[in-house]
């Protein structure tokens, strides 16, 4: 995958900058990189494990009978008087 990179700054504290650059030592990689992947890991997270969890939940309440009709439920929610109230006709 092609990624379009953008150079930034970070200013880290003195055991922070020492344990990346000793990380990177032992991983034979980059302090950027090793940045790179942290906030990947935490920002973005893991995709197939997001793509797992959403399609886990499709068609939970499917099976539900209690649940009132999806299409009736929807229009109630915006058949509303806002045009009446403001007078508005």
């Amino acid at each position: 995958m092609l990624y379009i990179m953008r150079r930034t700054q970070l200013y880290l504290e003195d055991d922070l900058w020492q344990a990346l650059h000793t990380r990177a030592a032992i991983e034979k990689t980059t302090v950027s990189n090793l940045v790179r992947t942290a906030a990947r890991d935490r920002y973005l997270g893991d995709k197939e494990k997001r793509r797992t969890a959403m399609m886990a939940i499709v068609g939970l309440w499917s099976g539900h009978t209690d649940l009132p009709d999806t299409e009736s439920y929807v229009r109630n929610l915006r058949d509303d008087d806002r045009m009446e109230r403001f007078g508005i006709e």
